[in-house]
């Protein structure tokens, strides 16, 4: 089964992860939950009137969950590499393959500095709209390619892109992930 790796558990990575292990990939998230959220509180997300950051962030965790996702709670991911098949997640305990990775640790680029990624002139991960780095199958999101819009529906769309183009990848062509009422019973 194809290996998704998303590294960083704020809106951007847990949105990725969402989209991906809804959508039958095997996804696993590397959090240590250093997101700007907990010193966040939510009145601008669309669909919420006000929530707590810290919440926000149980409340997604709480669904990912639902789908299977191999969480990594507070173990830091050390380096990434490229591998004849993908990528290798470097962490203290461990090592990990994976086809996919999806970068989500906020304005920290150190990783996607390691992998080679291009950066843009003003100090960003240059992506495409699909979120798609430089590198085959690294994915950049949310603060890593934005100068300054760090907002977390911002991020999050950028996680559902990302995740949907591996899908799109994946399945071999343009995927939508649009839910109907009938899918919520």
């Amino acid at each position: 089964m194809t290996h998704v790796t998303v590294i960083g558990g704020g809106p951007a990575g847990l949105s990725a992860a969402l989209f991906t292990a809804k959508n039958g990939l095997e996804t696993s998230v590397f959090d240590t939950d250093e997101t700007w959220m907990h010193k966040a509180h939510l009145f601008n997300y669309l669909g919420i009137e006000s929530i707590d950051g810290s919440e926000f962030m149980s409340d997604a965790r709480d669904q990912i969950e639902e789908f299977g996702i191999d969480r990594h709670q507070g173990e830091a991911v050390t380096s990434l590499d490229q591998n004849g098949a993908g990528f290798t997640v470097t962490t203290d305990g461990d090592e990990y393959e994976s086809e996919y990775v999806v970068l989500a640790t906020g304005a920290n680029r150190d990783l996607a500095e390691d992998l080679g990624c291009a950066f843009t002139d003003d100090g960003t991960v240059d992506v495409s709209l699909s979120m798609e780095t430089s590198i085959e199958d690294a994915y950049a999101t949310g603060a890593m390619v934005r100068a300054e819009e760090w907002q977390a529906v911002i991020s999050a769309g950028d996680g559902a892109a990302a995740a949907l183009n591996i899908l799109t990848k994946e399945k071999g062509q343009h995927f939508h992930d649009f839910d109907t009422p009938a899918d919520a019973a």
